[in-house]
């Protein structure tokens, strides 16, 4: 083999011929700069192609057409070809490879031009980019006439990137990308692939250290673990049937709106018989027509985002863009969505921005260095769940979260996101020990670049998508998480009320004889009720690691159990704030939830559960009905206490109202004493209809009550009326007229 390159002839017979040394870095994977000499390149006054395709013995260059444009030269034995083509300038070509009697074609990939341009990459670097989803990961596309994939992805610090999958036997050296200096994306048209084609990034870290094969950060679909490939998706197609429902959301105020979620664990709602997942559809054709029944508005889901680990459920995910394939294909989810969206019923997915696992296939010094994550474990580890942590102070990491969120919202057309862990990401000594966090510029524990990350995210989707809404986990005292970015508040449209929470359960664990001494733990939330946007959550947090199922929490025996929970739902549907109730708790399953196996549904066969289920689904429509109760659930003047301080018979009594409605008394007893002619107060005198009582017989209660109705009278100088109070229940009264 001669190393030393000899020019075109005029007669374009002979060829530049490439240095043994830059053959050999392509074929050792090596090579700085593969498009610097792969693919046809313009030299002297005619066209060189050259191209690696190991196993081959000989290679003819053909047009796009199919004619022939020339044989190459085999240079070296391992498949490196080099010849002469009849091209007038530089462009898309093909191979016919051949080995002995065997055949085959291929388009080479290093006779394209880049498909990113400077735009994207003055938009990169802004950190503006907000369609980052149609540029990064793996897109179908057209390109210089030819179909195929083109791939991109964010490694700045890496020596050398390839897209490897099952279209090149998963060889580094084949499809070695190009780099865009300015951002640190390397991209590549593979042309050829076909969707469903499986693939990773295989990487070289500066130090010349191969790392272990990595999924694509922005991959659109995964393989069913435990396999870890990213798949080359199609574009989602979905005809989609939801306009009304869109603009009703986008022109709504969610705090005026009757808001009540069904919290739902996609692979442990049902199974197949055989224990198997259901696929979307099928989850479509049972869990819709479902909650439509039960009167939820919004189906809010644990992660669908691809992981690795089932019992995460769903929080350590590996594919923040990938509907995990546990359900089917990505298209399943959007036809899920839009069958929802169809019958009314908006989907909240859980999101979590937080942190990610440290799988080796995953985010974890992606490009050899800490690259997603801070360096500093002190930053970058977190201590509760030993992941590692988002820089936040990164733009392209803000911009790989933000498109994300709006990636959700414009291609599956989620109506929000509950935002995972909002208090792990705010305050940088979170479950840290003095000397284990960093402190910020000015010395405090507050994570600013956390706090503009959440701001920016919630003014783009609310500016992007005005009918979407975003809901923080936060569980600490940190102002105005769902107050305007521009009032110095996080931007949040909710936030989740964990106090009530806490405190409502912390009550009713107590035994009744005990409660009048705690009083005060139930009516101590209505002091910073109005304070942010609230959902009160009865969530999957409550019904695991040991803490048991909502009913097998309250006290007594199994009736009071049952009579505690009716009333306790009573009182919450009652209560000012969104509802946000976790499956299985709407027919009181004793057992604590596990995502490894499904509901247990034969409950409803017996008369206590299947009471508990209509209750859930009256207090669903009661509280979508009646205005009184939900259109003024953020606002103070919804709210009026009639009774806060008879701790003696645990008794609480309030007015929720809105403009122009009738009022609704809610009235709860939580002893199981059976109070008669108790002496409520209420507004206006005349006859109150009892629109909900929590012991009614249909609900397995004892049917204690009002005959239906209550007589109010002035007396006095005050209306009240007297009112039969069943025991460990809540009643609803509204006047009649």
């Amino acid at each position: 083999m001669n190393q030393t390159p000899k020019e075109l002839g005029t007669d374009g017979q002979n060829s530049l011929e490439l240095p043994l040394a830059e053959i050999e870095a392509i074929i050792g994977g090596s090579h700085g700069n593969p498009f610097a000499v792969l693919g046809p390149h313009k030299i002297g006054g005619g066209t060189i192609a050259r191209c690696f395709i190991p196993g081959a013995d000989g290679v003819t260059a053909l047009a796009l057409d199919g004619s022939e444009i020339g044989e190459l030269m085999l240079r070296h034995e391992a498949g490196f070809f080099e010849g002469v083509v009849s091209l007038a300038q530089p462009k898309p070509i093909r191979y016919r490879a051949r080995r002995g009697d065997v055949e085959w074609a291929l388009t080479d990939p290093y006779s394209f031009g880049p498909v990113l341009g400077p735009m994207d990459d003055y938009f990169v670097r802004e950190g503006s980019h907000l369609r980052l989803f149609d540029k990064m990961g793996a897109h179908p596309m057209k390109h210089e006439g030819v179909e195929g994939f083109h791939f991109a992805v964010w490694a700045p610090n890496a020596a050398r990137v390839s897209v490897v999958g099952d279209f090149n036997g998963w060889d580094g050296r084949r499809h070695v990308m190009r780099l865009r200096v300015d951002t640190g994306i390397w991209e590549i048209f593979a042309p050829d692939v076909r969707a469903g084609a499986t693939y990773k990034f295989e990487i070289i870290a500066a130090s010349g250290a191969m790392l272990p094969l990595k999924a694509d950060p922005y991959a659109r679909r995964a393989e069913l673990r435990p396999a870890t490939a990213s798949v080359a998706a199609p574009d989602l197609t979905q005809k989609w049937e939801d306009t009304a429902h869109r603009e009703f959301w986008a022109k709504a105020d969610h705090r005026r709106q009757p808001i009540a979620i069904y919290e739902v664990h996609a692979g442990s709602w049902r199974r197949r018989d055989d224990g198997t997942f259901l696929s979307w559809d099928e989850l479509a054709s049972e869990l819709i027509p479902y909650v439509v029944d039960m009167g939820f508005t919004h189906i809010e889901f644990l992660p669908v985002t691809e992981h690795p680990y089932d019992p995460s459920w769903g929080y350590q995910t590996t594919g923040l863009y990938a509907p995990t394939a546990r359900f089917g294909e990505p298209e399943g989810f959007a036809r899920f969505v839009n069958g929802c969206h169809k019958v009314g019923i908006g989907v909240i997915l859980d999101w979590v921005p937080a942190h990610f696992p440290t799988d080796a296939h995953g985010l974890k010094e992606f490009d050899g260095t800490a690259l997603y994550e801070h360096a500093d474990p002190r930053q970058g580890f977190h201590p509760d769940w030993n992941t590692a942590i988002y820089n936040f102070g990164r733009i392209e990491v803000l911009s790989y979260l933000i498109n994300n969120a709006l990636y959700w919202a414009e291609k599956f057309h989620l109506d929000g996101l509950r935002v995972d862990a909002v208090a792990s990401m705010l305050y940088l000594d979170y479950s840290r020990r003095d000397g284990e966090w960093v402190p910020n510029e000015y010395g405090g524990r507050e994570n600013l670049e956390a706090v503009r990350f959440l701001q920016k995210l919630n003014t783009v989707s609310y500016s992007t998508h005005p009918g979407v809404m975003t809901i923080a986990e936060e569980s600490t005292s940190w102002p105005k998480v769902s107050q305007p970015v521009h009032e110095g508040g996080l931007g949040f449209g909710f936030k989740w009320n964990m106090g009530f929470m806490h405190d409502t359960l912390s009550y009713l664990k107590r035994e009744p004889i005990h409660r009048k001494h705690h009083h005060n733990e139930l009516t101590f939330g209505l002091l910073y009720a109005y304070s942010e946007n609230f959902v009160l959550p009865l969530s999957h947090d409550e019904v695991v690691h040991g803490k048991g199922s909502l009913i097998a929490k309250m006290a007594g025996d199994d009736w009071q159990k049952f009579a505690n929970l009716r009333a306790y739902y009573g009182f919450m549907w009652g209560y000012p704030g969104k509802k946000l109730l976790f499956m299985g708790q709407e027919f009181a399953q004793w057992s604590e939830w596990s995502e490894a196996r499904g509901l247990d549904w034969n409950l409803l066969h017996y008369h206590p559960h299947e009471g508990m289920r209509r209750l859930v689904r009256d207090l669903n429509f009661t509280y979508r009905s009646k205005k009184a109760l939900h259109q003024r659930d953020c606002e103070p003047e919804g709210f009026e206490w009639l009774i806060a301080d008879d701790a003696e018979n645990s008794v609480y009594a309030w007015l929720r109202r809105a403009p122009g409605e009738k009022p609704v008394a809610v009235i709860t007893n939580f002893t199981p004493v059976l109070r008669e002619s108790y002496r409520v107060p209420l507004p206006s005198a005349g006859r109150w209809r009892e629109v909900l009582n929590t012991d009614a017989e249909i609900y397995g209660g004892s049917g204690k009550g009002n005959g239906g109705r209550v007589q109010a009278v002035s007396a006095g100088g005050s209306v009240h009326a007297e009112v039969t109070l069943p025991p460990l229940a809540t009643i609803m009264l509204e006047p009649e007229t």
